[in-house]
């Protein structure tokens, strides 16, 4: 194997179309607080790490338990799968993520010196569903709320963790600002859970989709894209946010296209785009959203 074939092969690993979920919450929670608190960029660049590093050890420890549970195999698509495919040893994968853990731990370190010492509690928290989400004796994964707590975890808990590295201070608007974020959030894994709903089951899996079925499933996906933007217009109407939010109402094209490959496929190959299609979603209505707060600072 040539130097760049490792590289794009340790690239794979990180799975680095997923990484959108933790970049875009960290770039929103800052943009709330720039038109009212002063930037701190260390703290921004520091905790924009520290998620990516979580997020990437996240999806390690995915790789890792999957192919221990027997839930990788040839079968399988998508960029997940490295062990299986490319011959990546398991413990190294699993080393690694616990490395990046460990860098991320350092980061939070250097955050909570320079706020406050209470953010450690939620940092471990947030590294701990990390972990969970595929590791332990019942990883979330396998239930109902990996979602649920998955987007929790990524979408308003680091929104408002990056707000307040820059306010000092958590508010309701950045509240609000973070549901439609996590939505977003859930609904990419809801996408990845729905495109390997039939391997997942055989695997024993029991996901949210699993249980309700795949119609049902189909109608929860559109509703939760239907929901994060009903909050911002809401948002705006209620002047929590400028009119300038409603820049992310470019991205519903996107959302529909995203929404038709599932009711017109049910081949995980053929999903497999409609689960970049929902992440690449969420980065678009981030960078608007960003760009919303950010215009809102000027005067004109």
């Amino acid at each position: 194997m040539t130097g760049a074939s490792r590289l794009r092969v340790w690239w794979r690993v990180l799975r680095p179309f997923t990484l959108t979920a933790s970049i875009v919450p960290v770039i929103v929670g800052t943009a709330v607080a720039v038109p009212s608190y002063p930037f701190h960029a260390w703290r921004f660049l520091a905790m924009l790490l520290a998620s990516v590093l979580i997020q990437s050890a996240t999806n390690m420890f995915n790789e890792y338990y999957d192919y221990q549970r027997g839930l990788d195999d040839e079968r399988m698509v998508g960029i997940a799968g490295t062990i299986v495919r490319d011959g990546v040893p398991p413990k190294v994968v699993l080393r690694l993520g616990f490395a990046f853990l460990a860098a991320a731990l350092l980061l939070g370190v250097y955050l909570c010196a320079t706020t406050s010492w209470w953010l450690a509690l939620v940092g471990v928290i947030c590294m701990a569903v990390g972990y969970f989400y595929s590791g332990g004796p019942l990883p979330l994964a396998y239930t109902p709320f990996g979602e649920i707590a998955a987007a929790t975890a990524m979408g308003p808990t680091i929104v408002l963790i990056a707000f307040y590295l820059q306010s000092g201070t958590v508010t309701l608007r950045a509240l609000w600002v973070s549901i439609p974020i996590g939505l977003l959030i859930g609904a990419i894994l809801f996408a990845n859970n729905m495109r390997d709903m039939a391997q997942d089951a055989e695997g024993g899996r029991r996901t949210m989709v699993i249980l309700i079925g795949r119609e049902r499933g189909r109608v929860l996906f559109a509703s939760v894209f239907v929901a994060a933007y009903l909050v911002v217009v809401a948002m705006v109407a209620l002047g929590v946010l400028t009119p300038f939010a409603l820049l992310v109402l470019l991205t519903v094209p996107t959302a529909v296209y995203v929404v038709r490959l599932y009711y017109q496929h049910t081949e995980p190959a053929k999903l497999h785009k409609a689960v970049k299609g929902t992440s690449n979603l969420l980065f678009r209505f981030g960078v608007l959203m960003v760009c919303a707060f950010l215009v809102s600072t000027l005067r004109f």
